[in-house]
């Protein structure tokens, strides 16, 4: 959906709740590393992108295997959030992500080593199928790899 027609869309205190209440949900699944849990709160034609990196996962099966890549490259990720705003459009969630590159991520091969560094997660909200569209993901590529190669 481009953003003049997200800029139409209606804010009712009905569409927040839900959609903040999907927003927990699909958090506390990824906290807990439940993948049917996180999967639930998607829509089928979910798409999951890394912006810097150009890297993109369709659908269900994409979303598990980011999923899969991204938990098993951060088996200890942890995110702070420091900002969030939700709207008809989705949640914009802003974290400090840490935890330990054990695997391979967005390009860069595992050094075992911590890792603390800003994120900006954008989940846009379709408001037929009532689920996340996705994810788009940015994050600062320059700064982790400085981090892990340090």
């Amino acid at each position: 959906m481009d953003a003049r027609r997200q800029l139409t869309m209606q804010v009712t205190e009905e569409t927040y709740n839900e959609i903040r209440k999907l927003w927990i949900s699909h958090s506390k699944a990824e906290d807990a590393r439940d993948l049917d849990g996180l999967i639930a709160t998607l829509t089928e034609d979910c798409v999951y992108e890394i912006i810097p990196t150009g890297q993109r996962w369709e659908g269900h099966a994409g979303a598990r295997e980011f999923y899969t890549s991204f938990l098993s490259a951060y088996p200890d990720v942890h995110f702070d959030l420091t900002d969030i705003v939700i709207g008809p459009q989705g949640v914009f969630e802003v974290a400090e992500m840490t935890g330990t590159h054990e695997g391979p991520w967005a390009g860069l091969e595992p050094t075992g080593k911590k890792i603390k560094a800003p994120i900006v997660i954008h989940f846009p909200w379709d408001p037929e199928a009532r689920k996340f569209s996705g994810e788009k993901i940015y994050l600062d590529q320059a700064s982790m790899a400085s981090q892990l190669s340090s």
